[in-house]
């Protein structure tokens, strides 16, 4: 198709010469990528290949790492932080449970995930 694009003059005559011509293009065309070498090495395949299964290694290898950096956080840290991402508590929940002012749970949980950040820098986990 190509080829009929750059000769535009040959399509437009409209006689059975260009239409001749038009068929000799993609019949040669056809032939050269049967002889073609990308022709030989394909495998043809009567279904679809599987798609590949997501195994939870990642995941698991996350999980490993946070809760190694968790372990080296303080426990009032490491209480608010789990309670809160993990959990899905508030803050109002987590203060009437510990028995904090909610100020104190807000300034906890931010110097507990910059903790848990160093942490796991220390642990050679980079910042995504």
């Amino acid at each position: 198709m190509l080829r009929a694009w750059r000769n535009p003059d040959i399509l437009d005559q409209g006689t059975a010469a260009s239409k001749a011509w038009l068929y000799a293009v993609a019949r040669n065309y056809a032939i050269d990528e049967c002889r073609s070498a990308r022709a030989r090495w394909e495998v043809g395949s009567a279904r679809p290949p599987d798609r590949p299964r997501s195994d939870h290694t990642d995941k698991t290898l996350d999980a490993w790492l946070i809760a190694d950096a968790l372990s080296q956080l303080k426990p009032e840290h490491r209480v608010v932080i789990v309670r809160a991402y993990y959990r899905g508590e508030s803050i109002a929940e987590l203060a009437e449970a510990l028995e904090v002012p909610p100020g104190t749970v807000k300034s906890r949980l931010h110097y507990g995930l910059r903790a848990l950040r160093l942490a796991l820098e220390e642990n050679g986990v980079t910042g995504r």
